[in-house]
């Protein structure tokens, strides 16, 4: 039994799920591909769990796949497409999360790194994170999501800049794009995602759900549409315990349960 590529650790409702391979920048295997997917699963079902932060081992967020294992690898079609496919039940599982899930990127997030912290919900990088869309130098096309999501995030023409250049896009840059919600200095920089994890960790969980469906939708749909499904996102909403708890708060002037966490550094 190989050592485990991942560690997890859950602390008063948020669980931080690490990418534990430091001596190879965190590159995928496909043992990592399924306990990150074992990881995820379990915590879904985990009533405790309210808030997953997603980052990896070291000064490294994840260089995608190890590309050292590649070389002189006999290569079928069929073999890597149902690969791929294996490899795109995290990403679908990401996708269809169910609680807050924030990606704190520092270091490398290159390739498949950079795809898996595309699908994660916030990204928030530390002033040394690097991203890089690097198949192109390998002759290889985008995946894990990333012909999807980057285009999403960016617009289309930038996407495919990025992609066909295969270029390193720094911390700044990456704010800029949109692709980062926020960056700080290394060492604040995981304090800072925890600190939006546990924020969000507080949401109403129904709400949340519901929500990030809606929003996941709304780039196929039309406002017809959307409109309907705010409703019968709402009319659920409107039934919970969360939403009376917060009116009586409301109504005895009491802090709100759940507050976007203001930064201290602006």
């Amino acid at each position: 039994m190989n050592p485990s590529t991942i560690e997890l650790s859950i602390d008063n409702g948020l669980a931080i799920l690490v990418m534990a391979r430091p001596e190879r920048k965190n590159a995928l295997t496909p043992q990592m591909f399924a306990e990150l997917l074992d990881a995820l699963n379990g915590l879904r079902r985990n009533p405790e769990v309210k808030a997953v932060l997603l980052t990896g081992a070291g000064s490294d967020f994840c260089s995608g796949g190890d590309v050292g294992n590649m070389q002189g690898e006999q290569v079928e079609a069929a073999v890597v497409r149902r690969r791929m496919e294996e490899n795109n039940r995290l990403l679908l599982a990401m996708a269809d999360f169910d609680k807050p899930l924030i990606a704190a990127v520092d270091g490398v997030a290159f390739g498949a790194g950079f795809s898996l912290a595309l699908a994660a919900d916030f990204l928030i990088a530390s002033e040394r994170a690097r991203f890089c869309m690097a198949f192109a130098r390998l002759g290889l096309g985008p995946d894990l999501g990333a012909s999807y999501t980057l285009p999403r995030v960016v617009g289309l023409q930038k996407a495919k800049e990025i992609i066909f250049s295969a270029r390193e896009v720094p911390a700044q840059e990456a704010l800029q794009l949109g692709i980062a919600l926020e960056v700080h200095p290394a060492e604040t920089f995981r304090a800072r995602a925890e600190e939006l994890a546990r924020a969000m960790a507080n949401l109403s969980p129904t709400g949340f759900s519901m929500t990030k469906r809606l929003l996941g939708a709304s780039l196929e749909s039309d406002l017809v549409g959307m409109l309907d499904a705010e409703a019968s996102n709402q009319a659920v909403c409107m039934a919970s315990n969360y939403l009376k708890d917060a009116a009586a708060r409301f109504a005895r002037k009491e802090p709100p349960l759940y507050q976007w966490p203001k930064r201290k550094d602006v």
